[in-house]
């Protein structure tokens, strides 16, 4: 087997490694990070990756990481305690024959920012497809969140291209938001260096 070269992209082994639910094995890491216990306000993010041209992408792989509901980070870098020892704030999810994704999580709470300022409560995004030299990573921030206006990290976007990191709350399922990934052409999703 010839050995692989910063040349290859990611995929389309995403499911293999990545999504073992596909082998009828309960994935480490899957999409309901919100198990029984977990304290916060649960919600519902559905979605769909999209191409250039408006095109669903199967194939591909989501990940979302996040703090919890006190802003805490399930991670040895954050230092303080959680509010849930069951709420790791890591999921994944793979995008079906249409490019759509779902994740059950919480809403997180704010976190710290640069200089002791505040970031908006957000969740974090990772995406692997085909196609794709490295993982693309972006936000999800919620619209109408008062914090919003204040965030360090939204205010370096462009305004006019702010609303592409907005969740939207589906006016007819309460706690149910819609937040679609576009990676180029017209409302092309703003991507952030890792």
């Amino acid at each position: 087997m010839p050995e692989r070269t910063p040349s290859q992209t990611v995929g389309p082994f995403l499911h293999l490694g990545l999504a073992p639910a596909d082998f009828n094995v309960r994935p480490l890491f899957g999409a309901d990070l919100a198990a029984p216990g977990v304290t916060g306000t649960p919600l519902h993010i559905e979605g769909c990756l999209r191409d250039g041209e408006g095109n669903g992408l199967p194939d591909a792989l989501i990940e979302i990481w996040q703090a919890d509901a006190q802003g805490r980070y399930a991670h040895s870098a954050d230092g303080r305690p959680l509010s849930s020892n069951s709420f790791r704030g890591f999921g994944r999810a793979p995008t079906d024959a249409a490019g759509g994704f779902a994740f059950s999580t919480i809403k997180p709470g704010a976190v710290p920012g640069p200089q002791g300022s505040q970031q908006a409560p957000h969740i974090n995004l990772g995406i692997f497809a085909r196609g794709l030299l490295k993982r693309l990573f972006t936000r999800i921030y919620f619209k109408d969140e008062p914090m919003n206006e204040a965030d360090p990290i939204l205010a370096l976007v462009p305004p006019q291209r702010r609303h592409t990191l907005l969740a939207v709350p589906d006016a007819n399922r309460t706690g149910v938001f819609r937040f679609d990934i576009r990676l180029q052409g017209q409302d092309e999703t703003v991507f952030f260096d890792a």
